[in-house]
């Protein structure tokens, strides 16, 4: 019976290459084989408005109103031309260099996302940041 230890240690090396490669083609497998599509599945559910009624504490606000062709209606006046530009210039003119004045945006329900994008491109260009969004309430469960 040998008892002694071998003058020879063995050094045992584990190789960390074919780990490292097996971990980066799991990664790319995983990241190939996911589908994105599914993010334009998301459904999103509207707000609703209640039906308290705020107290206008300024007189003066800007009301925008936009009808179901995405044409835009400063106070009740329709713009000359339905862009950006005209709609900043109109902005401008009534907030009167103010940028505290609130503006009321009011939509048709099939009125384009892109007009309603459009004010709020242009007022946020502009400074006015108070911006309101109206709806017309749902009527309660028992009416």
């Amino acid at each position: 019976m040998n008892i002694r230890p071998s003058r020879r240690s063995r050094n045992v090396l584990v190789d960390m290459t074919p780990l490292i490669d097996v971990v980066f083609l799991l990664l790319i497998f995983f990241m190939v084989s996911t589908t994105f599509d599914k993010q334009t599945q998301i459904k999103v559910d509207l707000p609703e408005a209640s039906n308290q009624v705020e107290e206008n504490k300024e007189a003066r606000s800007i009301a925008i109103s936009i009808d179901a062709k995405g044409y835009f209606y400063l106070d009740d006046q329709e713009l000359v031309t339905h862009d950006l530009e005209t709609l900043k210039r109109a902005l401008q003119k009534a907030a009167a260099e103010r940028t505290d004045i609130p503006v009321i945006v009011t939509s048709d329900k099939r009125a384009p996302f892109q007009a309603v994008m459009t004010v709020m491109d242009a007022a946020g260009q502009l400074g006015l940041n108070r911006l309101s969004f109206l709806a017309r309430a749902t009527p309660a469960q028992g009416e």
